[in-house]
């Protein structure tokens, strides 16, 4: 019962997790310019497990109760999923902006507090992490529900480090410009997409 509850855990967990995002496009960035690497890993793979934890532990259904909590939070997601967007796109237009040192945040404090951002002002972090794979927790108890918990926390753990640091592996093809160019293209669209995403939501809520 417990390792089939962490392997329920670790798909579910997987499952959602790998879907492209603003945190996969900024971490996978982060990982082809080498820069702050281990830290933006980590501070991902901490806060999906924080948010986790407290999915399973009831939060969802709080989160669920009080409706104009998330709204609050769509809101300051959506702005600021549009002013990246922006940002990569001016980048993406920008011929000096697409050398692989420049364009993103250069201090470790900048790309944390991005970091951050893109995570807990994210509402699809919170739909995903905190209501859904805790709603899917209900079925368990006790030990089998702290191995289900678990399971989807290495899923994170292992995710985001992979994707940090398989990143590198690309980093000959982004030499060149015209590589920098598509990448924060593929970012503006991922992140007006998701923008575009919540805003449909809220209307329609």
């Amino acid at each position: 019962m417990i390792l089939s509850a962490f392997l329920s855990g670790f798909g579910i967990g997987f499952g959602l997790i790998v879907a492209i995002g603003a945190q996969n496009a900024f971490v996978l960035r982060q990982g082809i310019l080498r820069a702050h690497v281990f830290a933006i890993c980590l501070v991902c793979a901490l806060s999906d497990a924080l948010l986790i934890l407290l999915g399973v532990a009831g939060l969802g259904a709080l989160i669920e109760a009080f409706p104009a909590l998330l709204t609050a939070v769509t809101l300051f997601g959506i702005g600021f999923l549009v002013w990246y967007g922006f940002c990569a796109l001016r980048r993406a237009l920008a011929p000096a902006g697409m050398a692989a040192e420049a364009g993103g945040p250069a201090g470790l404090r900048a790309a944390l507090a991005t970091c951050l951002t893109l995570t807990f002002l994210n509402p699809h972090v919170w739909l995903d992490t905190v209501i859904l794979v805790g709603s899917l927790a209900a079925p368990y108890s006790g030990p089998a529900r702290a191995a289900y918990a678990a399971g989807a926390m290495a899923a994170s753990f292992l995710w985001f480090f992979g994707l940090g640091y398989g990143a590198r592996a690309l980093t000959p093809l982004f030499a060149r410009p015209a590589a920098w160019r598509v990448l924060d293209a593929l970012i503006t669209l991922v992140m007006f997409a998701i923008a575009g995403k919540l805003a449909l939501w809220l209307v329609s809520r």
